[in-house]
């Protein structure tokens, strides 16, 4: 189940680049810690952690798209917000439920597939943008 990073992901963009590898490891610490049942406080405690980690990256993302005069930000800004929603929609289920298999679904699909996405097609025209403006 886990998600692997590979070099086809990467923007070009060191931090942006680490973020993304950050990212994919707390996703891989959480979907190994709800398949091995452990305790419902060690899985809130990576979803947790997962969810500031995020906002902390699109923030961070973001202002590098600013201060480059990024023309599709708005694009990228609205991706984000939908994603912390929905995150932020299994972390409640989480909260009510505890870890259930639709809830591992929903982050497999919500989550991992998000992110395989967003960064393949989406970061990576950042990358592509940054780097023509050199």
């Amino acid at each position: 189940m886990a998600i692997q990073w590979t070099e086809n992901l990467a923007v070009g963009v060191d931090m942006i680049d680490n973020q993304h590898k950050g990212i994919f490891s707390r996703v891989n610490n959480l979907l190994s810690a709800m398949a091995q049942g452990k305790g419902r406080d060690e899985v809130g405690k990576v979803i947790a952690f997962l969810a500031d980690y995020v906002v902390k990256h699109f923030s961070a993302e973001e202002a590098i798209m600013a201060k480059n005069n990024y023309d599709d930000l708005p694009s990228q800004k609205a991706e984000h917000a939908q994603f912390i929603k929905d995150f932020s929609g299994l972390k409640k289920e989480f909260e009510t439920r505890g870890v259930t298999p639709h809830l591992v679904i929903q982050i497999q699909q919500k989550v991992c597939n998000w992110l395989t996405n967003h960064i393949g097609n989406e970061d990576k025209k950042i990358g592509a943008f940054l780097k023509i403006k050199g």
